[in-house]
């Protein structure tokens, strides 16, 4: 079962900075699970929300600042907003990503950069994982390349989003972990997709995970997991 660390390592230090995805290389993660949204001046920033508000001391939606201007705000650790392309090189493949379409129009920009990495670097397809709970983005993605594992995101249950992983051909389904049963871990898995769960936090929940089976969790606890 591999360890995918959301947001870096999101329960120990700020999530989606660069300070958290170092902390879960600390832990020799199989995988790191981050969030992207494109910014005014189009480049890819690795924030959840859509707005700043949470996260950050700044105000107002991503996608009305330029990258100039999202980097002068900060967590309450002083940590600042990085871009996809950082996170890349501060991972240099030294294990997986999982990378959430979180924002509108990111599946084209996202491919763009990841293929770059690719072409020019020792980042490889396999070491991709492309997500979200927008599945328009994901048929957009698969309507313009078929190199990327494509993976299914689920609010509610594993069994409702079986026919939209059909229909895309997708590697993986990654449903939460309040909602998984045995019976829709062994029905996936009989169609030929890997499971990752989210967000796996306590001994029990990975146990549970472990013991039927599942590809991976996603956890914002990787030193303990």
């Amino acid at each position: 079962m591999k360890i995918f660390g959301h947001r870096g390592a999101a329960g120990l230090v700020a999530e989606n900075t660069l300070e958290s995805i170092i902390e879960a290389l600390h832990y020799k993660v199989d995988g790191i699970e981050i969030d992207v949204h494109c910014c005014k001046s189009g480049e890819l920033v690795v924030i959840h929300d859509e707005t700043l508000d949470r996260t950050t001391n700044g105000t107002g939606n991503v996608l009305e600042y330029t990258l100039k201007e999202l980097q002068q705000f900060e967590t309450k650790e002083g940590f600042t907003i990085p871009t996809l392309r950082k996170v890349l090189d501060v991972i240099n493949t030294q294990c997986e990503l999982n990378i959430e379409l979180k924002g509108k129009n990111t599946a084209l920009p996202t491919i763009a950069l990841l293929e770059e990495y690719i072409k020019n670097t020792d980042w490889k397809y396999d070491h991709f994982i492309i997500s979200s709970f927008d599945h328009s983005q994901l048929f957009e993605l698969k309507a313009t390349t078929t190199n990327f594992k494509i993976g299914v995101l689920s609010e509610v249950n594993t069994i409702e989003v079986l026919s939209i992983a059909e229909a895309l051909e997708a590697f993986s389904i990654h449903p939460p972990i309040f909602s998984l049963t045995r019976d829709a871990v062994n029905l996936a898995k009989d169609r030929g997709y890997k499971i990752y769960v989210w967000t796996v936090n306590t001994e029990t929940q990975m146990e549970q995970s472990k013991s039927w089976k599942v590809e991976g969790i996603i956890t914002d606890f990787p030193n303990f997991a």
